[in-house]
């Protein structure tokens, strides 16, 4: 454990990549395999269940640090972080442990089984034990909130180096559903097993933003669009007779789209297929919002099977015949995909389909080619008309690369919508806002049954100021506060921010009867009071 607190602190404590990347290459050196393997799954957001919580954590931690509850939650409210106000308000003392991180794991998973009194002794003895670090990541692991500066890519790089394996086959391998508390680093890494790599998907692809003028990506006859389509992205795998359906997250969700039973046997093994789940209600490509009432549900209803199916709409092509396509050109990619399509959607059913009355939910995301760069944006502009985010801009001769990578892929989302709304309640932010108020809820005018206007809250955000407006905004709540709920406050009305949001739905979940898709601060609208805010009637006439 102390070797993995020092090689977290390392990383926590720096923004360069070099750093990063050799602090984990020396800990991949000098670790043994089995933290090896609990350190990539820590990294790749494999962590073990939360064994106790979080108000059990504060309790016991306010009373081992001899501290009033209340004082506690101020401390925590003031930090922002639960594991550093616990790690800042235990007591340390003289006594330290050998434990290794495998043991602490492996203890924290036994725990979440065990009694109250249980848990209150593991912790108490544990916090006593640990120095402030140690404590901060051991409490880190027991949260089940373990976040820090590293992406997978980057762990894959440092593995690279301490290994000498080549990250794209890291990568390959890392991919799935594989449970650190089972398989060894000799199997997960270093073996080459024919048999794993039956359900795994490929490392995705990501595309990059465009930030200057479309224009500069050259001649428009070297790139095809296509619509950037608001789901959820995944690879679709077919080998062994079994069908695989993989977020981009990497977590395996076939059992949630029974729909895709049906391409087994239309759609040959060996095929692997990078698309976007789609809600498919009454016909149509729906919203993202119809696709959240299927997204965590543990059982998929039959009632909700019908209200809300779903298509795949593919994109593109990874695997063909059991052969790794991904290095071949996109456009060569395509043709294969295309002719797929072709045969599993226009070729004679095959008996079991037919007895089983099932329509394939197999869609083609279909590819444009244009004349000039003003056509490619005339067709962006009519994003939202067919339910897409924006275009996708991809070079026609790419292969399909791992991760973010500049130059051949490119996504270029059309403008957000926005609206004018009201500040009406502030929450504190975390990590190096944790002291300021940057959480902020908005609300817009409405009509109530009386006649009379009232504010109704719609959304939240907590992005878009910059720091120095971050810290006037802050002044300002401390000194115009109306009440306080817990770490929330009601503000008075004062104060009106232009709020950009991606996509608008009608939503029974919400006060307000919208939910909107990424919302954040444009900028604070000094110019207006907040009688010239926007009304919920104006948000809802955005709708589509």
């Amino acid at each position: 454990m102390k070797n993995f607190a020092q090689l977290i602190k390392t990383l926590d404590s720096t923004n360069k990549t070099n750093i990063k990347v050799q602090a984990l290459a020396d800990y991949f050196s000098v670790a043994s395999d089995k933290d090896k393997v609990w350190t990539i799954a820590i990294l790749s957001h494999r962590r073990p269940p939360r064994p106790v919580n979080t108000t059990l954590l504060r309790e016991w931690a306010s009373e081992l640090a001899n501290i009033p509850l209340w004082l506690f939650e101020e401390s925590y409210h003031i930090v922002g972080d639960l594991a550093e106000t616990i790690a800042l308000v235990v007591p340390s003392s003289k006594s330290s442990t050998e434990k290794t991180l495998t043991l602490f794991l492996e203890e924290m998973i036994a725990l979440k089984k065990k009694s109250d009194e249980e848990k209150r002794e593991y912790l108490f003895e544990n916090w006593k034990v640990l120095d402030y670090y140690e404590r901060f990541v051991f409490t880190k692991l027991i949260t089940g909130g373990f976040r820090i500066g590293v992406s997978q890519k980057l762990m894959t790089r440092a593995l690279a180096k301490a290994t000498e394996i080549d990250e794209d086959i890291l990568a390959y391998k890392l991919m799935g559903n594989w449970d650190p508390n089972q398989i060894t680093f000799q199997e997960l890494i270093l073996e080459e097993n024919e048999s794993d790599y039956l359900s795994k998907p490929y490392p995705f692809y990501l595309a990059y933003a465009i930030e200057d003028k479309v224009h500069d990506l050259g001649d428009v006859s070297e790139w095809s669009a296509e619509h950037k389509w608001d789901g959820i992205r995944s690879q679709v795998i077919l080998r062994n007779n079994e069908i695989f359906v993989w977020s981009r997250g990497e977590e395996l969700v076939t059992d949630k789209y029974p729909e895709f039973e049906s391409f087994i046997g239309a759609i040959p093994n060996g095929t692997a297929i990078d698309g976007e789940i789609l809600p498919y209600p009454n016909g149509q490509i729906g919203t993202f919002n119809d696709l959240q009432t299927r997204i965590g549900r543990k059982t998929v209803s039959k009632a909700l099977l019908e209200k809300v199916p779903v298509i795949l709409k593919t994109y593109d092509l990874l695997e063909w015949q059991g052969e790794d396509i991904r290095s071949k050109p996109f456009v060569e990619r395509r043709n294969l995909l295309e002719n797929l399509f072709k045969n599993v959607c226009h070729a004679e059913p095959v008996e079991a389909l037919v007895e089983k009355s099932l329509e394939i939910p197999l869609h083609l995301s279909e590819t444009m080619h244009f004349d000039s760069w003003e056509e490619v944006s005339k067709e962006r502009g009519r994003s939202r008309e067919v339910h897409s985010e924006g275009l996708m801009l991809k070079r026609i001769n790419s292969p399909y690369l791992v991760g973010r990578k500049k130059g051949d892929w490119w996504k270029w989302k059309v403008d957000p919508l926005t609206i004018d709304a009201v500040l009406t309640y502030a929450m504190r932010g975390h990590g190096r806002r944790s002291n300021l108020f940057t959480d902020y809820t908005f609300a817009l005018w409405n009509e109530n049954e009386e006649g009379e206007k009232e504010l109704v809250t719609f959304a939240k955000a907590y992005s878009g100021l910059t720091d120095a407006e971050f810290r006037q905004v802050d002044n300002w709540i401390k000194k115009n506060t109306l009440e306080r709920f817990g770490p929330v406050r009601s503000v008075t009305p004062h104060h009106v921010f232009e709020i950009a949001f991606e996509g608008i739905a009608l939503s029974k979940r919400h006060k307000s009867g919208v939910a909107t898709r990424f919302p954040r601060m444009l900028r604070w609208r000094k110019d207006k009071n907040i009688h010239e805010a926007n009304s919920l009637s104006d948000l809802k006439e955005m709708i589509p």
